[in-house]
């Protein structure tokens, strides 16, 4: 058998990734349609995602025995991984699907910066510009989408908790196996969410009475939209920086407008300065990449 060389592993997690990445953008579609709210929709999502991957790991008899110090990492990550989530869906109930898409695409700026701090590395002067870029787009946003002005808030809060696990799984994925790391840091998601929900005791009247609907989008949702796409967005760190995933990611915006359309036509529709914005945003994406190559900066 021909080894699989360096360039070619690459490519490969490159592919994977942009496929998690439509499927993540799917997901802004599923948590407009689920009707539950989005502390309650993350809960069962990460229960269905965990009970996902333990039948997996149980199938294919994969030993998920890690140390103690691993299952607090891993399980402490879980709890950013939750707050993530959460904004996320709380964001497109108070906003729309595309206003929550792109101000995701912040991610990039954070990870510009949490990336270097995290692990003691430079800051790159071209990431700071991206990241200023985006800083302008995200304000033309909110100049002309006020009335969003707190799904924006969430929105952007949700990117800051996204791209810190993104740079602490960058690392710890170089030690540990990506299946192990994601089940283990959305079972802690589930438990620091079903802390939260006997807190606030609406677990103690959770009935579990939803809609066919509701159960077939949510099982969707944890089952192909997180366990799968988890696990694969994880296990691509092994070769990519923190900072390239975080490039690709920004893709999910353009994947999920474009079936927000399809989904849910004119209720998407936005002010002429937030495409100004999103085109700012977006456009970064596609040219910082082809920079950087030419530069030999990834």
């Amino acid at each position: 058998m021909t080894p699989v060389t360096s360039e070619t592993s690459v490519t490969r997690n490159l592919l994977i990734l942009h496929f998690t990445v439509f499927i993540w953008g799917f997901t802004g579609i599923l948590g407009a349609l689920i009707s539950i709210d989005a502390v309650q929709m993350v809960w069962y999502r990460v229960m269905i995602a965990s009970i996902t991957l333990f039948i997996y790991f149980m199938a294919t008899k994969t030993r998920i025995r890690v140390t103690k110090k691993q299952f607090l990492q891993f399980f402490f990550t879980g709890s950013i991984v939750a707050i993530h989530w959460i904004l996320f869906f709380h964001a497109i109930k108070v906003s729309t699907v595309s206003v929550t898409l792109v101000c995701l695409s912040s991610f990039t700026l954070f990870t510009a910066i949490l990336e270097p701090l995290i692990k003691k590395q430079r800051i790159l002067i071209p990431d700071v510009i991206v990241g200023l870029i985006i800083i302008a787009g995200i304000y033309l946003i909110f100049k002309f989408e006020s009335k969003y002005t707190l799904g924006i808030i969430f929105g952007l809060t949700s990117a800051l908790a996204s791209s810190l696990f993104a740079t602490i799984n960058s690392t710890l994925v170089q030690k540990s196996d990506h299946k192990i790391i994601g089940f283990y840091e959305i079972s802690g998601a589930f438990f620091w969410i079903t802390v939260y929900r006997f807190a606030d005791q609406s677990l103690l009247t959770e009935a579990f009475n939803l809609s066919v609907t509701d159960w077939i989008y949510l099982t969707i949702l944890g089952t192909i939209c997180t366990a799968l796409a988890y696990v694969a967005g994880v296990s691509v760190m092994r070769t990519l920086s923190a900072f390239r995933v975080a490039l690709i990611t920004n893709l999910e915006p353009v994947y999920g407008i474009l079936l927000a359309f399809i989904f849910f036509g004119t209720k998407e529709a936005m002010s002429t300065g937030f495409y100004f914005g999103a085109a700012l945003i977006l456009g970064s994406v596609f040219l910082y990449p082809i920079y950087k190559k030419r530069k030999n900066l990834q």
